[in-house]
């Protein structure tokens, strides 16, 4: 899918205004990580629950299915000549190359100076042969755009290689504008988060696991769902509209295939957390909806006219209007639903991004059942 273009989304002319963005981490404004919004999807009827709630919405035999994949600290200074850069280390290639992006430093002064300083904009990268200075005296060359149809992400060759020792010494999490301030690195990380032996990870957390604790989790198994553990490491959001996400490293082990399998031969519903593990487990996923185990590179974009093969509900954040995930919700909620909750989300002040509230995409069961209340208060 490297070079396509992805169609319309059916939130294009949503308004999502810029007071939701959650501006500092859940456990900064209230309470503890759970400390979070969660809507809930079942066809078009919604509604509205505290995340620590989770364990009400679901049932034994579920089974969610978690990115485990560990966050790392991808952004790192440079400068190309006289320009100061920020690089975002995206993805690691086989042949010991790297996806990277160039970003413009915020200015740190002005009106909203908190919020730039540490954040950045877009810029483009290339040109080709540009040699981007790196701290403790490394560089790296830029040799072609990851995709001949866009400039935003390059093929890079660090010096030396060692791009894990690099972000352990120089990098800090990728951080955008929307946010007030630098945050360490364990606010990016998930309770599922495994560290790797080669030091790989992803450029940006896997957010739909942020608000899970320790002690939700053993709340969840005691009560008989299951947790299957996939891994896809995750490059720089898609940054651009209707962009489609990049080719990503994944692994579905063989005891989560046998799970999944089995949860589904016994009726059991599986709950992708986040929209990683939807694009790792429906690559796995053969066409009669059997997961094998797999592992390598996927390219697969989830969109309506593909739809979902073994995935039967999503817990995920709330994402931009014109972003490409919403193909993936819509193919698994249908659109009606996605319209519709995302409609209740602006008006009941959800908050968006990495640091916000979060949504559960639920099988339609109780199409002529009334409409559960709210509880969240």
């Amino acid at each position: 899918m490297t070079g396509a273009v992805v169609g319309r989304t059916a939130l294009e002319g949503l308004r999502v205004p810029d007071a939701l963005s959650a501006r500092v981490p859940a456990e900064q404004r209230g309470a503890g990580r759970d400390d979070v919004r969660l809507l809930v999807s079942r066809g078009t009827e919604v509604s509205h629950h505290a995340f620590r709630d989770l364990a009400g919405q679901l049932r034994a035999g579920d089974v969610l299915v978690v990115n485990t994949s560990r966050t790392l600290p991808a952004a790192v200074e440079g400068r190309l000549g006289g320009e100061r850069l920020v690089v975002h280390f995206s993805t690691g290639g086989d042949d010991g190359r790297w996806a990277v992006e160039l970003r413009t430093p915020g200015t740190g002064a002005g009106a909203g100076a908190g919020r730039r300083k540490g954040a950045t904009s877009a810029r483009a990268g290339g040109p080709a042969g540009a040699v981007v200075r790196l701290p403790g005296g490394g560089h790296l060359v830029l040799e072609e755009p990851l995709d001949p149809a866009g400039t935003r992400l390059w093929w890079a060759r660090v010096a030396g290689g060692d791009v894990a020792g690099l972000l352990a010494r120089y990098g800090r999490p990728i951080r955008y504008g929307y946010t007030e301030r630098d945050q360490p690195l364990s606010a990016y990380q998930t309770v599922f988060a495994l560290p790797s032996p080669d030091g790989s990870g992803s450029a940006e957390m896997p957010s739909a696991g942020r608000p899970f604790t320790a002690r939700l989790v053993a709340e969840l198994v005691s009560r008989g769902v299951q947790f299957a553990p996939i891994r896809l490491d995750t490059g720089v959001a898609s940054a651009e509209a209707h962009e489609p996400p990049y080719p990503e490293r994944f692994e579905v082990p063989a005891t989560t295939a046998r799970l999944v399998n089995a949860a589904v031969a016994g009726g059991g519903r599986i709950v992708a957390v986040g929209t990683t593990a939807v694009r790792a487990l429906e690559s796995a996923a053969g066409p009669g909806g059997g997961v094998r185990a797999a592992a390598g590179w996927t390219d697969l974009v989830v969109t309506p006219g593909r739809g979902v093969r073994v995935v039967d509900g999503l817990l995920t954040g709330l994402h931009e209007p014109a972003a490409s995930h919403l193909l993936m919700l819509e193919a698994i909620a249908g659109r009606p639903a996605l319209e519709r909750a995302y409609t209740e989300a602006v008006r009941h002040l959800y908050l968006w991004h990495e640091f916000g509230d979060v949504h559960l995409v639920l099988p339609d069961e109780t199409a002529h059942s009334p409409s559960c209340a709210s509880n969240f208060r």
